[in-house]
């Protein structure tokens, strides 16, 4: 296996904790909140991660990190609660020099998101929630899964055998193949000891974020798999409901971990790319922006009111054809492309 194209560095939390962390890919810089089970070397070997970290890496400057107690993070911890886990978000942010960036949290990771968006509106510039919740064990029957999860991580977690781990797997990957179960069988007991993953899911227990996210304001995509068996479509469309204009994308999927040979992987793709077009544009050249006509900027301020074509010919008595030929020098001006073209040369209007 080839080495994996990314640069790991390590940083401090306010506790003291080692927090592993890596940056790879190019473009915009997202951030990705840690989710349950990482390993910021084997994933580049795993046929269930490394396509998402291929794919994200082509559209992003990704930086992710292992959460403590996991991967190359400090396995040697006392302290896994959410407050220190927000703070390791902190720590990895600061050390890695970023200002602004676009915040991905996946799974267990989404709270995390939530509560450093909540603290940090200043840094980042837009908000995915991937197959994420707002509150862990709330209800009863959650609490008694999870007692039941609880059992199957204290009798079998360490053990070389994977039958007692293949339960989560099938729940995480159920349309996956045998070679991708074996390997997330695998990745659970190389991620992390069995007991920082009781105690790591005791810490989550009771944690609720749902009014952090009613006072956020930022633009945000909910990512959501209609079949999720981990994560049910219920906490996507309840993140949806209350952080202020979300907007929710059903994914047509079972797993809570996408597989690259599944069409809802492509979706997921597709909408992150277009959703994070617009912090590209600050890479932008501000010369490129000064070359726009007039009336190329009248028509990108109208497509920023959400105007389609047909209104903004209506708007400025031009006909539909007009419209069009304006935007495609415009996206030729500015350097952008495909379909997040629209998106992209939007924000550069706005942000000129």
């Amino acid at each position: 296996m080839a080495e994996a194209p990314q640069q790991v560095r390590f940083c401090r939390s306010e506790d003291g904790v080692r927090i592993a962390y890596a940056r790879h890919g190019e473009g915009p810089p997202l951030v990705v909140t840690t989710c349950w089970l990482s390993h910021l070397q084997y994933d580049w070997e795993s046929p269930v991660w490394r396509h998402f970290l291929e794919d994200v890496g082509g559209i992003s400057t990704t930086i992710r990190y292992d959460e403590r107690g996991y991967g190359l993070s400090d396995w040697d911890v006392d302290d896994f609660s959410f407050e220190r886990r927000v703070q390791d978000l902190e720590a990895v942010v600061e050390d890695a020099g970023l200002d602004r960036f676009a915040l991905l949290g996946m799974a267990q990771g989404g709270q995390i998101a939530l509560a450093y968006a909540a603290r940090h509106p200043d840094r980042v510039t837009r908000l995915i929630m991937h197959n994420a919740y707002l509150s862990f064990a709330a209800n009863d029957d959650e609490r008694e899964l999870e007692e039941a999860f609880v059992q199957l991580i204290k009798v079998g977690w360490g053990r070389p055998e994977s039958e007692f781990r293949r339960v989560f797997t099938s729940l995480l990957i159920p349309g996956a193949t045998e070679e991708q179960m074996s390997w997330l069988d695998e990745l659970q007991r190389m991620s992390t000891s069995t007991s920082n993953a009781i105690r790591s899911r005791a810490a989550r227990r009771g944690v609720d974020v749902t009014e952090l996210a009613a006072g956020l304001r930022l633009p945000t995509l909910v990512l959501h798999g209609l079949h999720e068996r981990m994560n049910g479509f219920d906490e996507g469309r309840r993140i949806a409901a209350v952080v202020p204009n979300a907007r929710l994308v059903p994914l047509d999927s079972s797993n809570h971990i996408m597989l690259r040979d599944e069409p809802a992987w492509r979706v997921f793709v597709d909408e992150v790319r277009e959703f994070l077009a617009p912090d590209g544009v600050g890479r932008m050249p501000s010369h490129a922006v000064r070359t726009l006509t007039a009336r190329e900027r009248d028509v990108l301020r109208l497509a920023a009111a959400g105007h389609d074509n047909e209104a903004i010919a209506r708007t400025l008595s031009l006909s539909t054809r007009t419209v069009e030929r304006h935007l495609q020098n415009a996206y030729l001006k500015l350097g952008v492309t495909g379909r997040t073209a629209r998106a992209a040369a939007v924000a550069a209007i706005l942000s000129a």
